[in-house]
């Protein structure tokens, strides 16, 4: 079987790297060419009542008896107060759904070309936490847009220190609220593949993560009310939840991990 040299790997890699500029690139003219459907149905629908998050909550608070569950969207306008800033904002947008729809192909390049040095044990192991990584990724995405960005829209966007101070929120400052905050949900659902990589080599041990649980739901709950700064307990929840239930799947990753090891061993 003939070697693979240095300067093979360094020309695998370079390969890779081109696929994956070619496929963001596509997928960023073809995203730029839907401007229509992009902005109107998806980056700026939480500024509609019709959004879907907010009919479950108004059906929820008439199934409940509870009106406060039910939003009331005000009229929310973008500004634009810069030149090329609609052009800009275009691109800028068009590139960063290029970029989260083509994670999945840009971790099956790495794992193409990670794979091959790998033992035949490592293997599943390491699809596994590849897999973990692109659905929960994805899944901290979708929890962002249906219920944490609109909900802190919608409270941000009314609020005001005095009736004379109308909210008048530019076109970037939306897109740049909007970008930021769903790539952070995004990485924040990395957790457990955080957990994973650190117990693996040895760092993280479940007993330390049960003897902070305490400590992690102060925290969730701290996060969750800066996220979503509404004194509605129930907007609060449906953040600090899904955090804290995160936390709680990275001690039983952590846990699983030792009791392999402690197998193999």
């Amino acid at each position: 079987m003939k070697e693979t040299t240095f300067w093979n790997h360094l020309e695998e890699l370079r390969w890779a790297i081109i696929r994956s500029l070619g496929v963001i690139a596509v997928l960023t003219i073809v995203i730029f060419c839907f401007k229509d459907f992009v902005f109107n149905s998806i980056i700026l629908a939480p500024c509609k009542e019709s959004f879907v998050t907010y009919r479950l909550l108004c059906k929820l608070a008439d199934f409940f008896h509870s009106p406060g569950l039910c939003p009331e969207i005000g009229s929310l306008n973008l500004i634009n107060i810069n030149l090329a800033a609609q052009l800009f904002v275009h691109l800028s947008v068009s590139f960063s759904i290029a970029l989260t729809l083509a994670v999945p192909y840009v971790i099956t390049e790495v794992w193409l070309y990670v794979a091959p040095a790998l033992y035949t044990n490592e293997k599943k192991p390491a699809l596994k936490g590849i897999i973990a990584f692109v659905v929960l990724f994805f899944l901290g995405i979708l929890l962002a847009y249906y219920v944490i960005f609109p909900l802190t829209l919608n409270f941000l966007g009314s609020y005001q220190v005095s009736e004379v101070v109308p909210n008048q929120i530019s076109l970037n400052s939306y897109i740049s609220s909007f970008l930021s905050l769903l790539f952070m949900i995004g990485i924040a659902f990395e957790l457990p593949v955080v957990a994973y990589f650190f117990a693996s080599i040895g760092i993280l041990k479940h007993s330390f993560l049960k003897k902070y649980r305490k400590i992690s739901i102060v925290i969730v709950l701290t996060l969750a009310a800066m996220i979503t700064p509404s004194t509605d307990i129930f907007t609060m929840m449906l953040v600090a939840v899904p955090l804290q239930l995160l936390y709680e799947l990275s001690i039983i990753t952590v846990k699983n991990v030792e009791k392999r090891k402690g197998n193999k061993e």
